[in-house]
């Protein structure tokens, strides 16, 4: 036997080191595999493979030997193109940065902004046996999308390296004398996996290209300047690698008039199948299509058409297969669903003629009263707006047979979500994100003037609308929770959330000044079911509604308590004065009035708030594999099972899971009942500010009755938005974007 297969076989005794396998027939089997192999690659490969081999519900910690292996390969790869011996894993950590700066790689700031002492510390501070807690899906897809490499693809920062870039990155500009103990804690909390940030941040931060939001919200005007404006911004942040929502309800349905002349008017789906040509064309920094959601309101008159955008038969013109639907609903509608009544549908564009006001500005300040109905009911009782009227439950079937086909429409409570707006006295919030757990306000921005200025220049001057902004983090509960640390994670993750929004570098003005304005962030969360589990709490159970609504009321009161502080330090976002922070009556809505929260009010509105929007739960499908737990607030798929993507196919286990905490994974996701799964995320809705990227799993063969059920459950119980429906027959593409 060579040198190199001795070596791999005395890794082995490292890889194995506390874990449950049988360590001899490992060795034994890898023997007989590597005879007469030279290759170190080869040979790490085989081991890798071997161990993954041996992977199942029974032995899931082989999942960590993979990583063990794969990792040593990580450490000689940086150590020879780093120039340091393999055996010290992690090399002069000040080297590395100005090795990556010279190459173009790392920004110039970190350089600049830290001086030699602090990146002394900052390296001896960096603790390589963290590296210990990765899995082998959660370590492939960091070493194989996140970490820094050269331009040719070479390895040279490590896992614990991108934790402390991240960190030094979003600390660089926090006060001189207390900026390394934050750089510190910040990699405190990355380092143990207590959270994550945002795939743009995560990719991007430290480095010389790129932004570090999500996602992006933008709102179209009834005009052909605002359409195309729209286009090309929505391009731009496609191209910088943002998901986009877009609000499209405003522009005029088909058949509609143009300066007067009736009937000119294509409609909205010309204009969606636009975007479905940007999304394909301007790619996410080379990696992926755009990834753009489109909503539109249930009274539209093109809905019907809108709704069967994704469908794979019929007119294909009049298909957009490669953006995401989105359908605004308001109470009224549900209601007309639920008594099998009439709904009118109208043009916005006449609306706005005849009628004076634009019917989607307004919403139901409470349940089964308010202005939108009101409104609503005056555009019915005018004889001179023309009108298409269907059954309620017509419109409901075609949402539900999209849903079963393609997984989307996704479904946007308008009222719902208006009424707990933080911000009403600055606008209204038309539609939701990509990943539908974004909800603020929004305005379409607006061409005002275009002239010609003495020096012979084009000037175009714009109003600015709210273009929404999302800046994403989220804990991971299945090890935050019962390491007891939320109170001191929510402290640093709120500061790391702020600090994104002043370094970030946006290509859109609009979006930068709406960032600024409220300051927003989206502090989110994953690992739920990993967290029952531990916690021996099963999903179908009141006792999991409850432990939601208790938990998320702990998450929010540490949130705003934390962003209270920040105010106090730095300063309120532009708006406070008017919000329901400044009058306390975000508390009131939300019925919080125990002698904790009281004080919490007065302390808000003594000192402000430092972010106009806090709390949103998006997917985390990758970075919930990074950190090794379950992704968002979702059951897992099952116990056991091989997570595939376009490039790989690996075995993967529930977290941490043996014969204590099989019994809770043992139901799929698609065999949980999900009215469990709703009156979770009712129980958690309350304690969110904005919302919840929330998934129904359903078979392939469900009734439409028991699919309508779930989604007037979703309504009745005060859900905001719900995301796919994810069933076994249809192939979801999944957004990475809002990631976190």
């Amino acid at each position: 036997m060579n040198d190199v297969v001795d070596q791999m076989l005395h890794l082995v005794d490292e890889a194995t080191e506390g874990l449950k396998v049988d360590q001899a027939a490992y060795k034994t089997m890898l023997s007989e595999k590597l005879a007469g192999e030279t290759s170190n690659d080869r040979i790490r490969d085989i081991a890798v493979k071997s161990a993954l081999e041996r992977m199942d519900e029974a032995e899931s910690d082989w999942t960590f030997v993979a990583a063990r292996v794969h990792l040593s390969g990580l450490y000689e790869q940086a150590a020879a193109n780093r120039g340091y011996s393999a055996a010290e894993r992690y090399g002069d950590f000040h080297a590395l940065i100005s090795t990556l700066t010279d190459k173009g790689i790392y920004t110039p700031a970190l350089l600049e902004k830290y001086t030699s002492e602090d990146l002394a510390t900052f390296g001896a501070a960096i603790v390589p046996e963290r590296d210990q807690l990765f899995n082998y899906l959660g370590l492939y897809t960091l070493s194989t999308r996140y970490l820094a490499t050269d331009h040719a693809k070479h390895t040279y920062e490590l896992p614990q390296e991108r934790w402390m870039i991240i960190a030094m990155h979003l600390m660089q500009d926090e006060p001189a004398e207390k900026r390394t103990e934050l750089v510190l804690e910040a990699y405190w909390a990355l380092s143990n996996l207590y959270m994550t940030v945002a795939t743009p941040t995560m990719n991007n931060a430290g480095k010389t290209h790129g932004q570090l939001s999500s996602c992006f919200i933008d709102t179209v005007d009834d005009s052909l300047q605002s359409i195309y404006d729209s286009n090309t911004d929505i391009a731009r942040l496609s191209k910088n690698g943002g998901g986009i929502g877009v609000y499209m309800g405003k522009i005029r349905a088909r058949g509609s008039a143009i300066k007067g002349f009736k009937g000119m008017s294509s409609g909205v789906v010309p204009w969606i199948k636009q975007l479905n040509n940007t999304a394909v064309s301007v790619d996410q920094l080379g990696t992926r299509k755009g990834a753009i959601a489109v909503y539109v309101d249930i009274w539209h008159k093109d809905i019907e058409a809108f709704l069967d955008l994704k469908l794979n038969n019929g007119d294909d013109r009049m298909r957009a297969h490669d953006i995401f639907t989105g359908v605004c609903l308001p109470d009224l509608f549900m209601e007309q669903v639920e008594n099998r009544g009439e709904w009118h549908l109208f043009d916005p564009h006449e609306v706005r003629q005849v009628m004076g006001f634009s019917l989607e500005d307004f919403y139901d300040e409470e349940k089964g009263n308010g202005e939108f109905r009101r409104r609503y009911e005056a555009c019915v009782q005018n004889e001179s707006l023309s009108r298409k009227t269907v059954l309620a439950i017509d419109l409901v079937k075609r949402i539900l047979k999209s849903q079963l086909e393609s997984g989307t429409p996704f479904m946007f409570y308008r009222d719902e979500v208006n009424r707990k707006n933080n911000n009403p006295h600055q606008g209204m919030i038309y539609c939701s994100n990509l990943c539908t757990e974004i909800t603020q306000n929004q305005s379409a921005t607006q061409l005002v003037a275009e002239y010609t200025d003495e020096a012979g220049m084009i000037v175009k001057k714009y109003q600015t609308g709210d273009y929404v902004v999302c800046n994403l983090s989220s804990i991971n509960l299945g090890r935050a929770v019962p390491a007891d640390v939320l109170e001191r994670l929510i402290k640093i993750q709120v500061r790391m959330l702020d600090n994104v929004i002043d370094i970030n570098t946006l290509p859109i003005k609009q979006a930068t000044m709406t960032n600024q304005k409220y300051r927003a962030i989206g502090l989110g969360t994953f690992g739920w079911h990993h967290l029952l589990a531990k916690k021996n709490i099963q999903w179908e159970s009141d006792e999991a509604v409850a432990y939601a609504d208790d938990l998320y009321e702990t998450i929010a009161y540490l949130t705003i308590k934390n962003s209270m502080e920040l105010a106090k330090e730095k300063g309120s976002y532009q708006v406070f004065a008017g919000s329901r922070w400044a009058d306390g009556t975000y508390f009131d809505i939300r019925g919080y009035s125990d002698e904790k929260w009281h004080a919490l009010k007065a302390d808000v509105q003594a000192n402000g708030m430092r972010n106009g929007y806090l709390i949103a739960v998006a997917p985390n499908s990758s970075t919930s594999m990074i950190a090794g737990s379950t992704a968002s607030i979702d059951p897992v798929f099952k116990p056991f099972y091989y997570e595939e993507k376009k490039d790989f196919k690996i075995p993967s286990a529930a977290p941490e899971l043996d014969h204590h905490t099989y019994n809770v994974y043992r139901k799929s996701a698609y065999i949980v009942d999900q009215r469990w799964s709703v009156s979770q995320n009712a129980a958690r809705q309350k304690h969110v500010d904005q919302s919840i990227s929330f998934n129904f799993y359903v078979p392939y063969n469900i009734k439409a009755s028991v699919l309508l059920d779930l989604h007037m459950r979703s309504w009745r119980e005060g859900l905001k938005t719900t995301y796919y429906v994810r069933s076994t027959a249809n192939d979801i593409e999944e957004c990475e974007w809002c990631e976190s």
